[in-house]
C-alpha cells in the first residue's frame, strides 16, 4: 500500500516531467517577432520586444544572446533569466 507522503512525491515528480515536456522550444531572437520576444523574455514587455526588433533591424543580426543588454531597459539580470529560452541560430 501507498502511504500518502510517497504518493505526493509521485504527484510532484509527474507534475514536473510532465511540465518540462511542454516547455516551449527557445525563440530565435534573429528572427522572432516582437509579440515572441515579448513572450520568450522575461521582463520584457511588447514595446521593450519592438525596440529589440527594431536593434535588429538597423544592427544587424545579434552575434549573441549578451548583445541585447546593448538595449535600453535590458540588462544582465533580464537576459540571464530568459537565456535559456532565447537563441541565435
Amino acid at each position: 500500500m501507498i502511504n500518502l507522503r510517497t504518493l505526493v512525491l509521485l504527484t510532484v515528480l509527474g507534475v514536473s516531467a510532465s511540465a518540462s515536456a511542454f516547455a516551449a522550444p527557445p525563440v530565435n531572437i534573429n528572427t522572432a517577432d516582437a509579440s515572441a520576444l515579448a513572450e520568450a523574455i522575461s521582463g520584457v514587455g511588447l514595446k521593450r520586444a519592438e525596440a529589440i526588433v527594431a536593434y535588429r533591424e538597423q544592427h544587424g543580426a545579434f552575434k549573441s544572446v549578451d548583445e541585447l543588454m546593448e538595449i535600453r531597459g535590458i540588462g544582465e539580470r533580464i537576459v540571464e533569466k530568459s537565456r535559456a529560452n532565447l537563441k541565435i541560430k
